[in-house]
């Protein structure tokens, strides 16, 4: 019965022991006479004794927290996790990790919440260091007590990396040297000690064989790597990191790349340097830079730099990345990286592309999220290597100027990364939103010189349409008939008040031409001017007034006649002067209203006969009432009695 039931506890144990390791959490309370009989299954004499697991002991019972001596996070036969690390653990831990000497499987060591004091501290680490362990991580590490000089021992150590994150020094007032020394001198090839408000750092006392240094998110200054006595001088030489590869410190408070290049000038193995999210500037004026010549990488984003970087790079860098500064140019001739094959520029203030003048071998660029509207077109011919433009998330102004552009990425296809999606109109308004792939102007709206050269032929034409009508329909002669008429109004006006030039003074004003002059002076005044009626016709032979000019003595006669007789044949169409009295007639029937134009149509005028200027005869021909010249003499008499009827009223007695 007592064997069962000691079976039976024995089970509960492993499967409550089970089901805490599955959750990577377990409590461990380990009395002092159980660590002894640990300490005793790692035999010295049996370094490389096969194990699954370390076998840490649990009491029968659980105890509280607070009696808990620490938490096993991770518990292999490579790696082991430690939490919750006091004053009162030190001893036993140090006990743990001295069974883990060099040869040992256990090479990952992870302590998290530590807060001990400072030779509690180093032992640790003094331990650590002839262990067989080669990865030391700490997080959470809090130092109580006041630092003092600690005669530390690097001698055969199987450490590869040292990595702390979050550790507060509590002591205020302490000699730098003592703290510092300890980590610059360690003999490891990686050490990183971040977010730690660490404000400094030594040089290596020796030749170091430092690869990697990470010092991101501390409180790091241009002093980094300064004698702690001497800060007055300005970055003296730390000739010690000469197989520093990898360095990286971003998140810090460094203010001047002219320092920081100083400070790597004898790093003379660094391929890889990461200033990032400092508070980098550079004033040029002429102030020299010195880098490290085998410095390749470099990452200055998201600090304060502006176009003046360009002066303080170092010469054989291929990658370079300016990132989140603010920079609007790129100087040209003054930035000669022959070797820079990648350049990041996202997020600055560049309103344009910029040329490969002083980047000969440049293949990737960035230039996201700055103020470009209009990128230019002939940047892969300044730029002939560059495999892969970032362009996009720009405030593209879609205009002519950006379809040449846009044009481009058709043709070389694919060199434009994130194509379409990320290249989106911002300006004008009404095109916000609309990919570049989807914008369209035609040729014509584009291309100046033929916008200039259409405009030029339809002005041209339309200059040679207007001529042409002007020509054929006389305007010319329009126009100065118009102006005539104008003048001869205006004086008309201007007129003493007892001038009676308006009033009717003839029954009609007869219009003929000068070949024509046998029939009107034979046939028509005699019949009008004889017998009853007493008719008085206005002929200019007699009746034009000496000193005036042909034109106002035409207008005047035909004002002052109750009508207006044109007598029309093949003649009548080749004078100049009938012409005028014909257009001035016919300028009165409009202007005062009046039906006061009789035509005779002496002999049949063939069309072709009638000039282009003459469209007023055709049309008064084609919409009135003409009267035709009897060649039969029985016909005449009514001829004549119309026309005397036509004519006939009563004029205003002459006051003469």
């Amino acid at each position: 019965m007592t064997q069962n039931t000691s079976f039976l506890g024995k089970v509960f144990l492993y499967k409550c022991l089970f089901a805490l390791t599955f959750w990577n959490h377990v409590s461990l309370s380990v009395e002092d006479e159980l660590f002894t009989s640990l300490s005793d299954n790692f035999a010295e004499d049996d370094p490389n004794q096969k194990i699954k697991s370390l076998p840490l002991l649990y009491t029968k019972s659980y105890q509280s927290k607070a009696n808990v001596d620490w938490v096993v996070i991770q518990n292999t036969t490579e790696s082991l996790s430690l939490s919750e690390i006091t004053n009162d653990h030190v001893e036993k831990l140090i006990a743990l990790l001295s069974n883990f000497r060099q040869g040992s499987t256990l090479q990952n060591l992870t302590l998290t919440n530590v807060s001990v004091n400072w030779n509690a501290l180093m032992e640790i680490f003094q331990t650590v260091w002839h262990s067989s362990i080669e990865y030391f991580n700490t997080n959470n590490v809090t130092q109580l007590s006041d630092i003092r000089r600690y005669d530390f021992d690097y001698s055969g150590t199987s450490m590869k990396a040292l990595t702390m994150k979050r550790t507060i020094v509590t002591d205020l007032y302490f000699i730098q040297d003592d703290l510092y020394r300890i980590f610059a001198d360690m003999n490891i090839a990686d050490m990183t000690i971040a977010d730690s408000e660490m404000i400094h750092m030594l040089c290596p006392s020796s030749k170091s064989p430092f690869r990697y240094l990470n010092f991101s998110k501390n409180d790091l200054t241009d002093f980094l790597f300064q004698n702690c006595d001497n800060l007055h001088e300005l970055f003296q030489n730390c000739g010690t990191l000469i197989d520093l590869k990898l360095l990286i410190l971003q998140k810090n408070k460094f203010e001047s790349l002219r320092k920081v290049s100083f400070m790597t000038s004898h790093m003379t193995s660094l391929k890889y340097l990461d200033m990032s999210n400092n508070l980098l500037r550079h004033d040029g004026a002429g102030v020299q830079c010195q880098w490290a010549g085998s410095l390749t990488e470099l990452d200055l984003s998201s600090n304060q730099l502006a176009d003046a970087v360009f002066e303080c790079l170092p010469v054989n860098v291929k990658k370079l990345s300016l990132q989140n500064n603010q920079i609007s140019n790129v100087p040209s001739g003054v930035a000669e990286l022959k070797s820079l094959e990648e350049l990041n520029l996202a997020s600055n203030r560049l309103a344009d592309l910029p040329g490969c003048s002083g980047f000969t071998s440049l293949q990737f660029l960035n230039i996201e999220m700055n103020s470009i509207l209009t990128p230019s077109a002939d940047f892969f011919q300044s730029c002939p290597r560059v495999r892969e433009l970032q362009a996009g998330h720009n405030p593209f102004k879609c205009s002519c100027e950006l379809q040449a552009f846009i044009h481009l990425e058709r043709q070389l296809g694919g060199k434009l990364f994130g194509w379409p999606a990320a290249y989106v109109c911002e300006y004008p308004e009404g095109l916000r939103g609309m990919e570049l792939k989807d914008f369209h102007l035609s040729p014509l709206a584009c291309n100046t010189t033929l916008l200039l050269v259409t405009a030029l032929l339809l002005t041209l034409v339309l200059v040679a349409a207007v001529a042409f009508l002007c020509i054929y329909l006389d305007v010319p002669w329009y126009v100065r008939m118009t102006w005539q008429w104008t003048q001869t109004k205006r004086r008309a006006w201007h007129d003493p008040p007892g001038d009676q030039g308006a009033v009717l003074q003839f029954h009609a004003f007869i219009s003929y031409s000068e070949r024509d002059s046998p029939w009107v002076k034979n046939e028509l005044i005699p019949n009008l001017e004889k017998g009853e009626g007493c008719v008085q016709l206005c002929q200019h032979e007699r009746n034009f007034i000496p000193g005036k000019s042909i034109v106002e003595n035409i207008i005047n006669c035909i004002e002052k006649s109750y009508k207006s007789i044109f007598v029309l044949s093949p003649n009548f169409v080749q004078s100049e002067w009938c012409h005028y009295e014909l257009y001035f007639a016919h300028h009165k029937l409009f202007s005062e209203n009046s039906n006061s134009l009789i035509l005779i149509l002496l002999e049949p005028i063939p069309p072709y006969l009638i000039p282009a200027r003459y469209h007023k005869l055709k049309a008064l021909m084609a919409k009135r009432t003409y009267m035709e010249w009897p060649k039969e003499r029985s016909k005449r008499a009514l001829f004549w009695a119309n026309l005397r009827a036509a004519i006939s009223i009563n004029l205003p007695i002459s006051s003469e």
